[in-house]
């Protein structure tokens, strides 16, 4: 990612696949070797609950963390929502860690609007040879593109500051609170994407 920062979003998806993904497959498989019965849906509420609940706990944990509060969320953002959608994969039956899943990430995560410019970007990511070699200005994109999910955010965090010193403890409870927010609206996308039929 240091040697080509203008495809962070992309390094990320592909990284989170290749590490989350055996996991979230191997989460999916014990729940259904030991419950038989289970259906994709309860896999999918369990698989809810456990990454709202981190990311909410992330949130929180970040707004402790001062000036660094907003770079502290969004790694426990990225974390959090990578390890739902892949888990949410898992319990619908797809393979989390195969490479469309990287795909389906970034555009679950509103990173790219569609699949076709997601795969695009993924292949540009893979394809790079030279380090640096799409400029700051694609480096600067990429990183936009990246903190879109907090951009949103970014005005709050300067009133929750200020709010914080009448209010002790709002900020972290504002953070918890929007961030379990954000999660619950990232499973209710990827749950009704995944309870489609997968493309033969």
């Amino acid at each position: 990612m240091l040697e080509h920062p203008a495809f962070a979003p992309e390094l990320l998806a592909l990284a989170a696949v290749e590490a989350i993904g055996p996991r979230a497959r191997d989460w999916a498989q014990r729940l259904r070797d030991a419950y038989p019965d289970a259906g994709a849906d309860g896999l999918a509420r369990l698989a809810t609950r456990r990454f709202v609940r981190q990311a909410g706990a992330g949130g929180a944990t970040a707004a402790l963390a001062g000036l660094f509060a907003p770079l502290a969320e969004l790694a426990a953002v990225l974390w959090a929502q990578a390890n739902l959608v892949l888990h949410l994969a898992a319990a619908y039956g797809r393979d989390p860690a195969h490479p469309e899943r990287a795909v389906e990430l970034l555009v679950l995560t509103r990173v790219h609007p569609d699949a076709e410019s997601a795969r695009a970007a993924l292949a540009a990511a893979r394809a790079a040879e030279e380090p640096g070699a799409a400029g700051w200005p694609r480096a600067a994109e990429a990183a936009w593109r990246l903190a879109a999910p907090l951009v949103a955010q970014a005005g709050g965090w300067l009133a929750l500051r200020l709010a914080s010193r009448l209010l002790p403890g709002a900020a972290v409870l504002v953070a918890a609170s929007g961030d379990a927010a954000a999660a619950e609206r990232l499973a209710a996308r990827a749950i009704a994407a995944y309870r489609r039929p997968a493309p033969r």
